[in-house]
């Protein structure tokens, strides 16, 4: 009878909605993550290095993903309200070609995240990312600082204070 209820109230949990989700934690130790690669909307070739001195909200999404198409809107509010030189919500697309990250962009009203676009099995590979959505808070000196898989409601209170307090760790080291 306990693991029944074990069992009933860990699918309860994995089947909550975003908006009902704990943003993520922090790890005790920052870990150190490998720079992957990928292109922004003009084609330029990116690296996770280049946003240094930055903190990022990096999350690996697909059009294709209905976890992600739903935490879409709120990244986006995140990044309205908070984005600019301290701050960046890194959206990093797996899909097939930018096109479609512009196409699924304008259809859902996305306005204030860049498009950026990786190839599928070397960014999941680089960042060991096990599912979609995978967002991982990353600190100024390019270490990741907390990891969810699954999506959560990224503008919400809970969330902003999280990034809120990592943004004003201002003298991490390099």
């Amino acid at each position: 009878m306990m693991r029944f209820a074990v069992l009933t109230g860990t699918l309860a949990l994995a089947a909550a909605p975003a908006f009902a989700r704990v943003p993520l934690r922090l790890h005790d130790v920052p870990q150190e993550m490998l720079s992957t690669g990928f292109v922004d909307r003009q084609g330029r070739r990116l690296a996770l290095a280049d946003f240094r001195g930055r903190v990022l909200l990096l999350n690996i999404w697909a059009t294709w993903c209905p976890p992600c198409i739903d935490e879409m809107p709120a990244l986006d509010r995140l990044q309205a309200r908070l984005g600019g030189s301290d701050f960046h919500v890194l959206a990093l697309s797996i899909d097939e070609s930018m096109e479609d990250v512009r196409r699924f962009y304008d259809n859902l009203g996305i306005r204030h995240l860049e498009p950026y676009l990786a190839q599928r099995s070397r960014v999941m590979a680089d960042i060991a990312a096990v599912g979609l959505p995978t967002t991982i808070l990353i600190d100024r000196g390019g270490r990741e600082r907390g990891r969810l898989v699954g999506p959560a409601e990224w503008d919400g209170r809970a969330a902003i204070r999280l990034i809120q307090s990592l943004n004003e760790e201002r003298n991490l080291s390099q």
